[in-house]
């Protein structure tokens, strides 16, 4: 079954920036290749238990095994030794990164108290999209009840091509909301 949202983009969005940019192949349309989402667990140096909770709590978020990221450096103010486990990290594709992308819009987002949109200001040169959510509980999949401690995450939004301009237009267009 094809997910909703990529559904959407092939049959809406790919002509409506075509139109707006004069776009005359809908292959140069930019494409989203991947969306990935990093989790940071500083907690991790003392007690490894946090990384293993964060790694499930992200399992249940993206419906998907992350993958434990190590430190290369060792930094002695933070206590922090080589190659010691610090954070987790997925990398969605295809179908499940538009079933989460849809999750993310629909459900999420409007979730976060005083939400006013995303910022605008946070692409770069090649058209790639970051930004941060301070709580993981704003997702429905998560029991707040179990939960020992809020943790943010960071999500990226990579494209295949394109100026941040068009894909701006290509994440407005599936339903990322900009603030003003």
């Amino acid at each position: 079954m094809v997910p909703r949202l990529l559904e959407k983009y092939r049959k809406e969005v790919i002509p409506a920036v075509q139109a707006k940019f004069g776009i005359k192949n809908p292959m140069a349309v930019p494409r989203l290749e991947k969306i990935v989402v990093n989790l940071g667990v500083g907690e991790a140096i003392e007690d490894l238990k946090h990384l293993e909770r964060s790694m499930e709590e992200l399992m249940t978020i993206t419906g998907q095994k992350p993958v434990m990221r190590r430190s290369r450096d060792a930094i002695s103010n933070f206590k922090l030794k080589i190659n010691q486990p610090v954070g987790c990290k997925v990398t969605l594709r295809r179908y499940r990164m538009y079933e989460f992308l849809d999750r993310l819009v629909s459900v999420a987002l409007p979730r976060i108290r005083d939400f006013n949109g995303v910022s605008k200001n946070s692409f770069d040169k090649q058209g790639n999209y970051n930004f941060g959510i301070t709580d993981q509980a704003i997702f429905p999949e998560i029991d707040t009840g179990k939960l020992l401690r809020t943790q943010g995450m960071d999500i990226a939004f990579v494209f295949n091509s394109g100026p941040k301009e068009q894909t701006k237009e290509v994440l407005s267009s599936l339903g990322i909301p900009f603030a003003k």
